[in-house]
């Protein structure tokens, strides 16, 4: 079995901890060292099981926290060189991988694909253990073919629901800002979630709705509109509800 902890998805910080018997990997680090290492505890996670922080990507939300934590774990960080020679992570020991190359840690057959994303070189992760999937797909602004092809064999989507398009409009945000969030290499909005999920519909896949904007998205408006599109029930599309809330999924 896989058990997938969800400590941060948004605005705010990312980071998830997948784990396969006696081994894990974190996936982003967007929160302080302390922060994160409180919401393991929260989770129950052993911090003996976790071998290696892998990064999708060097902003601050998603790697802010790398350094410390792989110190702390003494465990390496893995992702693309490009990526790496864009975060400022101090003295850690450094794990080059390659963008559509699969690698093995442990139990877990590991795949960074190529996202759209405003970043050197951004990554998400299809983790694959014993025939199952999971797929964590955030920052892209667009659903890219290398993402939407692994999909429909996904157990669980761990896929990014950013903004609400009519909330993206008369929000905050400064114009330049919006158009950016909205562009191609900006995020992925609800509507472009769930279209891209029902291209891809496999009845039997988890949904978690990934990296929320607190801005210009809720969970509510983010599960009814995918819900909407889709056909799938509310009930069956999960997401974080508020700062501090966690998840464990298990596939």
């Amino acid at each position: 079995m896989i058990e997938v902890h969800v400590l941060a998805s948004g605005s705010d910080g990312n980071c998830t901890v997948v784990v396969c018997g006696d081994h894990a990997v974190m996936v982003d680090a967007g929160l302080s060292g302390k922060r994160i290492t409180e919401l393991m505890n929260v989770n129950g996670l052993d911090r003996s099981l976790i071998k290696s922080v892998l990064l999708t990507h060097e902003h601050s939300d998603h790697a802010s926290g790398a350094g410390i934590m792989a110190r702390k774990l003494n465990v390496p960080i893995m992702c693309n060189e490009k990526t790496f020679t864009s975060c400022d992570l101090g003295s850690v020991t450094y794990s080059r991988i390659t963008t559509m190359q699969t690698f093995r840690s442990g139990p877990m057959d590991i795949t960074p694909l190529p996202t759209s994303h405003n970043a050197s070189e951004p990554n998400a992760f299809l983790i694959a253990v014993d025939g199952k999937k999971v797929l964590i797909a955030t920052d892209t602004g667009k659903m890219t073919d290398e993402i939407e092809k692994e999909l429909p064999a996904a157990d669980l989507a761990i896929l990014e629901s950013n903004y609400d398009k009519h909330m993206l409009a008369t929000g905050p945000y400064p114009p330049m800002l919006k158009r950016l969030v909205g562009s191609d290499i900006g995020h992925l909005s609800n509507i472009a979630c769930a279209e891209s999920l029902k291209r891809t519909m496999n009845e039997k896949r988890k949904i978690f709705l990934a990296h929320l904007s607190r801005n210009n998205n809720t969970p509510d408006t983010a599960r009814e509109t995918v819900s909407e599109i889709t056909g799938i029930r509310r009930s069956k599309i999960d997401c974080l509800e508020f700062k501090g809330d966690t998840r464990i999924i298990k596939v």
